[in-house]
């Protein structure tokens, strides 16, 4: 269900379903929101913001994991504008605004323990969100390492110096070596930091989380979801 965050910043939030969803793993957990002994996740979508697919992942993994699952909207107030805008104008919304409301997604869950798991603009915040000490686990699928020059304001925060803030939480990120938003170099930096960084030969952007995109990889996706779900909980 769509809610708003203290911001004004519109967010999918999803409870995990009573029973078994299609998919889920028989004797899922059951939370509710407000229930502080349960699992949080914080769920950052890419450069589209908020959209049915995104809607899908939330109850997903809400009703397969048994967490309580909140996905902000990464552009408020510029919902209607498209790719070409956006990708030129990331940094219209501060990293500032972005980090409030991802703290205020991780509220909305009621849960004290909480991860936060991002995809592409949302990867990169996830792990910028990393170094604030309300998460415990974070995970970037090929979100950016270093901040794009068209992105950066006043006041935007570097990747690489978030997680290695004192009391940073554990780091996951998955890329595909042949994206070009994660070189190389950039992964070897973020691995040097000590978070753990998983490459799938021969992918390109955006191969996990929609499926009729084209670089899509099913094989790999499922991999990397299994990964993904296995380092949040640990």
């Amino acid at each position: 269900m769509r809610i708003t965050l203290p911001s004004g910043t519109s967010a999918e939030l999803a409870t995990p379903s009573t029973g078994t969803s299609a998919g889920a793993a028989p004797g899922a957990s059951t939370r509710t929101a407000g229930d502080a002994s349960g699992r949080g996740l914080v769920l950052l979508p890419d450069i589209m913001g908020l959209r049915p697919l995104f809607d899908d992942h939330v109850a997903r993994l809400a009703d397969e994991q048994g967490w309580v699952v909140c996905a902000p909207e990464p552009f408020p107030g510029f919902e209607d504008e498209p790719l070409d805008w956006r990708m030129g104008h990331a940094g219209e919304v501060s990293d500032r605004r972005r980090l409030d409301d991802a703290l205020a997604a991780a509220d909305a869950t009621g849960c004290d323990a909480v991860g936060i798991l991002g995809f592409c603009m949302g990867g990169m915040l996830a792990l910028k969100a990393a170094g604030t000490g309300r998460f415990d686990h974070a995970v970037a699928f090929y979100g950016m390492i270093r901040t794009p020059e068209a992105w950066q304001h006043d006041g935007f925060v570097e990747p690489l110096d978030t997680v290695t803030a004192q009391g940073a939480c554990p780091v996951l990120l998955i890329a595909g070596t042949e994206d070009s938003f994660t070189p190389p170099a950039d992964l070897e930096a973020l691995e040097a930091t000590g978070a753990q960084v998983v490459r799938y030969e021969g992918a390109q952007h955006g191969f996990v989380h929609d499926a009729s995109r084209p670089t899509h990889r099913a094989e790999d996706a499922a991999d990397a979801w299994r990964r993904a779900i296995a380092f949040l909980d640990g």
